[in-house]
């Protein structure tokens, strides 16, 4: 029986170029309204895989179900998806309403409807009162809106965004990123966001799929993808650097560290003390991922016998405002903390004891 609440389907999907695999066994589903983005470096197979959703490319094996439809073999313009990408593609002898009545012509809408469809597109994304403005005498944020009104006009059932902030600076791709959600969410859209960049991912999508060679390491909420990689391939693309190596052995996590971490106990057959994901077989290697927020300077005062412990020396010290990037080397092995700004950490050359928050501690493996 088809589980009726997926709009999109995707099933054992690989695609091939010149005998090279580009994805490999892609499979995911989406629920109506929610917003995907697929995310990881350049060459990873996310546009190849957006290209592939919309009919611009063919797939080798593996199905597209759309609204319970295999659209595989449905021709691109028949799809009813709509596509929007980094570079645009406005005409700039046309105005904003040319630009966004585009597509509407292209349907043969009719005048009455196009013209409604096309107000109500400007309004949604801010831009009410400039149908008349040509496209270069508009600012790069009051063009991307452009694009997305064109691309919304038509009334998509799913939208296609190909690194569409790309080209923007980071203050205003911030705030674009917001506003671009709280569009899509008001209007229920299904969307596939292309991106490589974390933080922008994070903000807009409900599931997030990190794509790696060709292949779908991960699909999961932003908020799981960050507090529970699957494994080293994720935590790396993720930027977490406090990856320490070790041993799973009799129910007991053993690694070089000089702290209470160079023998932990595991508790039940998924979990280090109750709050700590455990990758790995017994007898076996693993890694124990520390996230940078999960350290505070130890206070004597208020310590706890049951206070997971890590002493080293100070390397480096950088303020950043809200916080301090602060590395620690302990033995052999260097560790990168974001800590608060109160209490003032040590300085570059002394010596620091931190306790950790065992939430932000995760066994991984692959």
């Amino acid at each position: 029986m088809q589980d009726t609440s997926k709009i999109l389907d995707v099933a054992h999907l690989s695609n091939q170029y010149e005998g090279q695999p580009l994805l490999q066994d892609i499979n995911f589903a989406l629920k109506q309204g929610e917003i995907l983005c697929l995310l990881g470096p350049s060459g990873s197979g996310k546009t190849t895989l957006l290209r592939l959703l919309a009919g611009l490319e063919k797939e080798d094996t593996g199905s597209i179900i759309f609204c319970g439809k295999d659209v595989r073999d449905v021709p691109p313009h028949k799809r009813n998806f709509g596509m929007m990408f980094q570079e645009y593609a406005l005409f700039p002898h046309k105005s904003v309403r040319q630009n966004v009545a585009f597509g509407l012509e292209m349907q043969h809408c009719p005048s009455d409807e196009l013209t409604r469809r096309v107000q109500t597109a400007l309004e949604m994304v801010g831009l009410s009162g400039l149908e008349h403005r040509k496209i270069d005498e508009l600012s790069g944020g009051e063009r991307q809106r452009v694009a997305l009104a064109r691309s919304l006009a038509p009334e998509p059932q799913l939208l296609l965004l190909d690194e569409p902030l790309g080209s923007l600076d980071r203050t205003l791709r911030d705030r674009l990123t917001g506003e671009i959600r709280a569009i899509l969410k008001s209007l229920a859209v299904t969307a596939v966001f292309v991106t490589h960049d974390q933080a922008e991912a994070f903000s807009i999508a409900d599931k997030v799929a990190i794509l790696h060679h060709g292949v779908l390491q991960q699909f999961d909420t932003p908020e799981n993808l960050y507090r529970n990689p699957i494994n080293n391939t994720v935590a790396r693309f993720l930027g977490f650097r406090n990856l320490i190596e070790g041993t799973v052995d009799d129910n007991m996590f053993h690694s070089a560290l000089n702290s209470s971490l160079s023998t932990l106990p595991i508790i039940g057959k998924n979990s280090v003390d109750k709050n700590i994901q455990m990758g790995g077989k017994a007898g076996g290697k693993t890694t124990l991922l520390i996230r940078p927020e999960g350290a505070r300077l130890f206070n004597a005062s208020t310590a706890d016998t049951d206070d997971i412990r890590l002493s080293g020396t100070v390397t480096e010290r950088r303020f950043q405002g809200s916080t301090y990037r602060l590395v620690l080397q302990s033995r052999e092995i260097p560790l990168t903390f974001d800590l608060p700004i109160d209490p003032i950490p040590p300085e570059i050359g002394q010596p620091i004891q931190l306790y950790l928050n065992r939430s932000a501690l995760i066994l991984i493996t692959g």
